[in-house]
């Protein structure tokens, strides 16, 4: 049953080009990588993704091995757009990527034409698509020439399978290689998708924000929450049963939940109580106040949480003092 809409749903949302590109994303978009997998509740996931859609978050984000099973968020977002959201395609964007395991055999991960352009064919039958808005490199594959794995992305504009291109979790060097590879060819590489948080910092560390800023390149952020550290899960210092911990999730361990961690998380909330923020408000606010970053990427467990996450939006700036007080903590 196909759902109605608030008609004003994009009255409040920032958009920020991705680059120097045309290619607008909402500050806050939806990724798939977890919970929308087969052990997962259908209508807690449907109700996620539409929840999404009316408060304006317009892209998706996902991968072919999201589930799991692999391919299963996949198969079960092209349902969703296809029973709800078919006359809003062209409002959305929706974006997907190859390059991790999922077949048996040679060709079933890396950075080869082989994997990548079928793996999309795959990806664009699971969600019943002509075509994605985004198609990413998930990931560099040392073992497969970088020209190669961009000729791949550049044919898949070619062939009308993607309209744009990014990258994922790609160092300076080989992203200043990508870009100079893919612009000789006319193809339109707009993105780079990297793992940032307050407690996750390595792309600073590599300068990766300045050469994104220098190519004229957008920014997408995933586990801004660093696998749910940054919320009020662990405050305590137990770990709740049905968190990603206590769940024996493999992103996220329980031995990470240390007495010195739960203190600083602990500061840190004390710094959002302050702002009048929840601790997971500000880890997106805090992200999202450098304007190199086009958009974070939210996962949730439950509709509430994309809410929650929203009202971040409201209140981007920090005083030089809140800064200092979160450099202090981390």
């Amino acid at each position: 049953m196909s759902e109605s809409f608030n008609p004003r749903r994009y009255d409040t949302m920032n958009y920020r080009t991705c680059g120097k590109s045309g290619m607008k994303l909402p500050a806050l978009s939806l990724g798939l990588w977890q919970n929308f997998g087969q052990d997962d509740n259908p209508q807690t996931a449907r109700k996620m993704i539409l929840t999404a859609f009316n408060a304006e978050i317009t892209h998706f984000d996902l991968a072919d091995n999201y589930g799991p099973p692999p391919g299963y968020a996949e198969m079960f977002f092209g349902q969703i757009l296809h029973s709800d959201l078919a006359q809003h395609r062209d409002e959305l964007v929706v974006s997907t990527k190859a390059g991790h395991l999922m077949w048996p055999g040679p060709y079933g991960d890396g950075g080869s034409r082989k994997h990548l352009l079928t793996s999309l064919d795959q990806s664009l039958g699971r969600m019943k698509l002509d075509y994605v808005d985004i198609f990413y490199s998930h990931r560099p594959d040392p073992e497969t020439p970088l020209e190669e794995t961009l000729m791949a992305l550049a044919d898949a504009v070619r062939m009308g399978k993607a309209l744009y291109v990014g990258i994922s979790k790609y160092p300076p060097d080989l992203t200043r290689k990508a870009a100079d590879f893919l612009s000789q060819l006319n193809c339109p590489f707009v993105i780079h998708q990297v793992r940032y948080s307050m407690l996750v910092r390595d792309i600073e560390k590599q300068g990766l924000l300045g050469t994104l800023a220098d190519l004229g390149l957008g920014c997408i952020v995933f586990s801004p929450l660093a696998q749910g550290l940054l919320t009020d899960k662990y405050l305590s210092g137990s770990i709740p049963a049905n968190s990603r911990a206590g769940k024996h999730n493999p992103f996220l361990k329980a031995e990470t939940i240390t007495p010195e961690l739960v203190g600083k998380l602990r500061a840190l909330n004390e710094v959002a109580k302050n702002r009048g923020q929840s601790l997971s408000q500000m880890a997106v606010a805090w992200l999202l106040r450098d304007e190199r970053i086009t958009s974070v990427l939210i996962g949730a467990s439950r509709p509430e949480q994309i809410t929650d996450n929203l009202k971040a939006l409201s209140n981007l700036a920090f005083s030089e003092e809140e800064l200092h007080q979160i450099e202090t903590i981390l």
